[in-house]
């Protein structure tokens, strides 16, 4: 039930925000869909979007992938603006403009909204019950689902390639197992801050009831609440996928509309579930981290242990080099060729020098030895 693409030779002024604009710079591709899947892929900018869907220029820059925003749910008189990383949505009372609608990660959302955003019929007669759940809900927990369904996959893809390769580095230090879980801890730092900020803004609108009492589209749309903005109540009636629906949507926040316009328990439960679906998430996240950490240590450790063994090796090798050049020492006085009256008569002498020059160094550096274990210079 897909609806075509709108041309460029409608007259009329809603319709004309909806052409194609190929001289405007700024126009970026939404696609719109409604509660009946109507679909209408179009190439507008932001000014017609802020008209269509009364909204201020701060909050559609928000949306703009030009600009690093956080992620970021919105709720306003008549839209809800949602900029959850790749998805960057606006949901009206019974619309679902969402943008960039070809990309990889996109793509799936929009197969799953064609799919979730109807209200579905029960024609069981076990239970004979409709889909109560208002329009803009059933928008708002498409985009929740996939953006948890998206931080958890990379997340399962990220631990499944750095388990191994820390346990390879802990068996083999190389600079190439280093380098290779240097880059998957710099991939877990930016997935674990994009996973963070997802968890931060759940954990806002579920600590302020206000907040998640403006999430409410169709219960302010059935109350009659008055709207910002000149004309827009006008647009609202003469939208040919609003003003034609205003019953359906009293219908669909049956439950929300009777009793306290303030309660929000429905909505809680829906934020409270992906909630705890992203800090699981952020969980295994850390729990890599602090494997990643405890990998460190011992990587330190073992690191410092042949720094150790290097400084030794070179006490050795040093004490050593000082020994044998007093020995050189001797074998060179008496190596040369000088006449001496006292080395007359004398050649049995030659060998107490070398046995006594030797023993000599060799104790030197038995006593340089034992100085250095006792002052803890070296391991026992």
């Amino acid at each position: 039930m897909a609806r075509e693409v709108l041309a460029e030779t409608e007259t009329t002024s809603l319709e004309g925000m909806l052409v194609k604009k190929k001289g405007t710079a700024s126009a970026r591709s939404w696609i719109l869909i409604d509660s009946d899947v109507n679909e209408t892929v179009m190439d507008i900018d932001k000014y017609a979007i802020m008209h269509r869907v009364q909204i201020h220029a701060r909050d559609l820059r928000i949306l703009d992938p030009l600009l690093s925003y956080p992620s970021t749910i919105l709720g306003r008189e008549r839209a809800i603006v949602l900029n959850l990383e790749h998805i960057k949505a606006i949901v009206t009372a019974e619309e679902v403009l969402l943008r960039d609608p070809w990309d990889d990660n996109v793509i799936p959302v929009v197969e799953e909204l064609r799919r979730r955003l109807p209200v579905v019929n029960a024609n069981d007669v076990e239970t004979g019950e409709e889909d109560e759940s208002p329009f803009e809900f059933r928008a708002l927990e498409v985009f929740l689902e996939a953006i948890c369904s998206f931080h958890a996959a990379r997340t399962t893809e990220l631990e499944t390639d750095a388990y191994p390769a820390l346990d390879e580095l802990t068996s083999k230090i190389s600079s190439r197992n280093l380098d290779r879980v240097r880059k998957l801890k710099s991939a877990m730092t930016r997935l674990t801050a994009r996973v963070q900020k997802v968890r931060d803004e759940l954990e806002r609108l579920l600590d302020d009831d206000d907040d998640m009492a403006d999430l409410y589209l169709s219960r302010k749309l059935s109350s009659g609440s008055p709207v910002s903005g000149s004309g827009a109540a006008g647009w609202f009636l003469g939208s040919p996928t609003i003003g034609s629906k205003i019953s359906r949507a009293s219908r669909a926040s049956v439950i929300t509309v009777h009793g306290d316009e303030n309660d929000v328990e429905e909505l809680e439960m829906l934020l409270e579930a992906y909630f705890m679906q992203i800090d699981g998430t952020l969980n295994k996240l850390t729990s890599l981290r602090e494997y990643i950490d405890d990998t460190e240590d011992y990587i330190n450790i073992q690191l410092d242990n042949h720094r150790n063994q290097l400084i030794q090796l070179e006490l050795f090798l040093s004490s050593g080099t000082v020994c044998m050049s007093i020995y050189a020492l001797v074998t060179g006085i008496f190596g040369m060729n000088m006449p001496y009256t006292w080395n007359d008569d004398h050649g049995y002498m030659f060998k107490w020098v070398v046995i006594v020059s030797g023993a000599f160094s060799a104790v030197l550096f038995l006593l340089i030895v034992f100085y250095a274990r006792f002052k803890g210079l070296v391991g026992s």
